[in-house]
């Protein structure tokens, strides 16, 4: 299975979730292949926000090696499923999808919810990686059936 974490600029939301679910994947034992991307350009080529690296690191999780890429049409096709933090993120995505199936793909992250961008809230750091990690475990539990 191979799965797509997308926020908006692919340094703090998606690269957590990304390493989390990652993380959690390798524990359990499964062939499941997790990465993460961003519909905004700021950040290509980057490393995650040094913020969601310091949180990740508290709790075992290295996320220290990542890269911001950009999200685009070709993901479709290397991805099972694809989700998205926020609803913006959830509409730029759908925007580049070619057909009903690319966006069948496309589900929000919390299914009823965002999660809080905590780029500018130093804050909210630790709250999104609970949530995050919270949502990984769900992921593992429902997607391994």
């Amino acid at each position: 299975m191979k799965i797509l974490m997308v926020c908006l600029g692919n340094i703090c939301r998606s690269p957590l979730a990304h390493g989390i679910l990652a993380h959690l994947v390798a524990e359990s034992g499964l062939d499941w292949q997790v990465d993460s991307a961003g519909t905004g350009d700021w950040h290509v080529g980057k490393e995650p926000d040094r913020r969601s690296i310091a949180v990740a690191h508290k709790y075992g999780v290295d996320i220290s090696a990542q890269r911001a890429r950009l999200f685009v049409s070709d993901f479709f096709d290397l991805y099972d499923y694809i989700y998205v933090m926020d609803r913006n993120n959830y509409r730029d995505v759908l925007a580049k999808a070619r057909n009903a199936a690319d966006k069948d793909k496309v589900r929000m992250f919390l299914p009823d919810g965002i999660v809080p961008d905590p780029y500018f809230d130093e804050n909210q750091f630790e709250p999104v990686f609970h949530m995050i990690e919270q949502r990984c475990r769900e992921l593992i539990r429902d997607l391994a059936k």
